[in-house]
């Protein structure tokens, strides 16, 4: 999996692209998420438009993130997700905690 990441004003973007499986990488998403809010990040927008799968170490990941934020008041994005992590977020009912949007546009800057 590859992943890259910005910070403008107080918003994170990542992009991942791959196979979000946990494991080394899931810690280097953490570690830079984490990084963010610490240096006052209050949103972060997750681009998945080039996520190909993620497993349940990868979900855990997102959560993560989503916790991390909102614990700070703040929220997650996920932005473009494939039609097979769609359809993964609406079984496993991720859907209703995530807010998943399709255009950066969609978030108050």
């Amino acid at each position: 999996m590859n992943f890259s990441a910005e910070t403008k004003n107080d918003m994170l973007f990542l992009h991942l692209s791959g196979d979000l499986i946990g494991e080394n990488d899931g810690s280097n998403i953490l570690g830079t998420a984490t990084d963010a809010i610490q240096n006052g990040a209050k949103k972060c927008i997750i681009n998945i438009a080039d996520l190909r799968y993620i497993n349940s170490s990868g979900i855990g990941v997102l959560i993560t993130i989503l916790t991390k934020f909102r614990n700070k008041g703040g929220e997650v994005y996920l932005l473009n997700p494939s039609e097979s992590v769609k359809k993964l977020l609406i079984i496993t009912k991720l859907n209703a905690i995530f807010q998943i949007i399709q255009s950066e546009a969609e978030v108050a800057g």
